[in-house]
């Protein structure tokens, strides 16, 4: 989703053609080395929830439950929302207005914002829209989701081919600048990078509802991050060789497509775009919902997000829980806000979730487990970079880092609470989604 909407947002923090290449190549580079981390983690613990998972063996169920509600309050939700916001803007050129920002009607809740504009109301009901379709079942999404995988994959491997071959007699590249870049500068510019690579790690929030996830969550993880790092790169490369420094914006690919092909082919591309982006909502959606599924399963959340729908089989209350915070966010926020809010929660607990692989590994290994190309310094570096991405964002921008982190420390008092109504409640039910494997019961404490 990120390549369409952060290279602009990327060239303003690095305003030089080889250090957004280079950016590019360790943001990837470092998502490899975080997908061979999960694959593993995954192996040894293939269960609903991703981080919550390994962070809830590794560290506890404080450490667990901080990682799934800074999912729930800015991870997936964020992501989901700036997302939405993504699809408004693309969709403004196919329809004119839709992605009007002027304000319908406004509210000041204390030091909170709230703008209601045609953008946000399209936005919206592109999120609510695809949370009623994953309500619906694994099956729809399913279908929905590898209808709008194998369309986004066709156009940008198109995209990116015919563009190459356009520009092979076009002449020197129109992002000529090589301005110095600070070390802090990459540092940053590595937040979006990451966010825009975040999809490497969506299979292992659904392992528990893949058949044989020792063997396929690894070879999904490795095949999609790989795949997804070649295009990123080549379609980096073909933006700067054809769009100009000052039209490096939130619609850079668009401004490419119009370069290359001409007023026309820009309109496709926003049809193109709009599926891409409609592709990665769809993921997340998806993948969100299974960690608060997995954390109420724990008596760890409010226990209705634990609930399944009765024929559907799918977490639908956690579902649609998640797309009315999205929308909130949506209400409440500039694009460029949600972005850094969202990557830097992403990367913090991406690094303790690698972070907990040092501590399993020391324990007896599960049969069959996945065994990771580069342990120890793959992953090593994955941590050593990621905690560097977060002391400079504290650093660098403390006013987001700040907000960040006081939103991280609000979970911990909602944590005890919630433990605390569970145990006083003492719950006996059974949760089971749609293909799982098993049926978890949550006992009485």
């Amino acid at each position: 989703m990120g390549i369409f909407i952060t290279p602009g947002f990327i060239a303003t923090l690095l305003p030089n053609r080889a250090a957004i290449l280079g950016v590019w190549a360790l943001g990837g580079a470092l998502a490899l080395f975080g997908a061979l981390a999960y694959a593993e983690l995954a192996a040894r613990q293939p269960e609903a929830g991703g981080e919550y998972v390994y962070l809830r063996e590794a560290f506890g169920g404080l450490a667990a439950f901080l990682t799934g509600w800074t999912s729930f309050v800015a991870g997936f939700s964020g992501a989901i929302a700036a997302g939405g916001v993504g699809v408004a803007a693309y969709l403004d050129r196919l329809i004119p207005g839709v992605g009007n920002v002027t304000p319908i009607a406004s509210a000041h809740i204390g030091p909170l914002s709230v703008a209601l504009s045609v953008r946000a109301l399209v936005a919206i009901a592109v999120i609510m829209a695809l949370a009623l379709v994953q309500m619906r079942g694994v099956a729809l999404g399913r279908v929905l989701q590898n209808s709008l995988t194998v369309l986004k994959v066709s156009a940008l491997l198109v995209f990116a081919a015919v563009g190459f071959l356009v520009t092979r007699v076009s002449g020197q590249p129109a992002f000529a600048s090589d301005v110095p870049v600070r070390a802090t500068s990459w540092l940053l510019a590595l937040v979006p990078v990451m966010f825009s690579y975040s999809g490497w790690n969506a299979a292992v929030y659904v392992a528990e509802e893949i058949r044989e996830p020792i063997k396929n969550v690894p070879r999904a993880l490795l095949i999609g991050t790989v795949g997804t790092v070649a295009l990123y790169l080549a379609l980096n490369a073909l933006y700067l060789h054809v769009v100009p420094q000052a039209q490096f914006g939130a619609t850079v690919g668009e401004v490419a497509a119009e370069r290359l092909f001409g007023a026309a082919a820009g309109v496709l591309f926003s049809v193109v775009a709009v599926v891409i982006l409609l592709s990665s909502l769809s993921a997340m959606t998806t993948a969100g919902p299974r960690v608060y599924f997995a954390m109420a399963r724990d008596g760890a959340f409010v226990p209705a997000a634990a609930r399944v729908h009765p024929r559907f089989r799918t977490p639908a209350v956690a579902i649609i829980a998640q797309a009315v915070w999205s929308s909130l966010l949506v209400l409440s926020g500039t694009f460029e806000q949600l972005l850094t809010y969202t990557g830097f929660g992403v990367i913090l607990f991406s690094a303790l979730a690698v972070l907990s692989l040092f501590l399993s590994a020391a324990r007896p290994p599960r049969p069959r487990c996945f065994a990771h190309w580069g342990y120890p310094w793959a992953p090593g570096l994955f941590c050593l970079v990621g905690f560097a991405i977060v002391i400079n964002t504290i650093v660098e921008a403390p006013g987001v880092a700040s907000a960040g982190l006081g939103v991280m420390a609000a979970g911990v008092p909602i944590y005890w609470w919630v433990k605390r109504r569970a145990k006083s409640k003492r719950q006996r039910a059974d949760y089971c989604l749609a293909s799982s494997p098993r049926y978890v019961i949550v006992k009485s404490s």
